[in-house]
């Protein structure tokens, strides 16, 4: 009997993460394939903390409270995997997402990526950069990119209606 795929699906704690792996499931997932669903964590309340820099009490504390809220993510992402009914292992690794991805998907042997997409404009993602370019242009597989089926609806709202400046 073959051996199924390996399939990484970049997961965080966004809609789009969820998008992706709801349209995997729906559009791509065979019953044999084994998923590695992927974690690169972000340490949001330290990074933005006007403390860091003046009490080390306080970036310790902050440090364990980011800690835990990834922890609870990753049993989160345990759990969504078991419910689904699929094959694999939930996995945190640290640094910059599109590195990580491809890095942990060539570990994996992986067969395919799959990313959601955050829509971000062409200047802001010129600035910022974007995961999934760097992933599309980084990986040596096939890199499926999901967008929300209304990304564009929204776009076309807003411009209709502009928000307050």
């Amino acid at each position: 009997m073959a051996e199924g795929r390996k399939v990484v699906i970049a997961m965080d704690e966004s809609h789009h993460s969820d998008d992706a792996f709801d349209f995997f499931m729906k559009n791509v997932h065979r019953k044999d394939d084994h998923v590695v669903l992927l974690y690169v964590p972000e340490y949001h309340s330290v990074i933005q903390s006007p403390m860091v820099m003046t009490d080390v009490s306080v970036v310790t504390n902050l440090l364990a409270d980011e800690e835990k809220r990834i922890k609870g993510f990753l049993e989160q992402l345990g759990q969504r995997l078991k419910a689904s009914g699929i094959g694999g292992k939930v996995k945190s690794v640290g640094g910059s997402p599109g590195e990580v991805l491809v890095k942990v998907a060539e570990e994996e042997k992986a067969n395919l990526i799959c990313l959601g997409s955050r829509g971000m404009g062409t200047i802001r993602r010129t600035l910022l950069g974007s995961v999934s370019d760097y992933v599309m242009h980084h990986a040596h597989i096939p890199v499926l990119v999901c967008k929300h089926p209304d990304v564009h609806k929204h776009a076309e709202l807003r411009k209709q209606h502009p928000g307050p400046n």
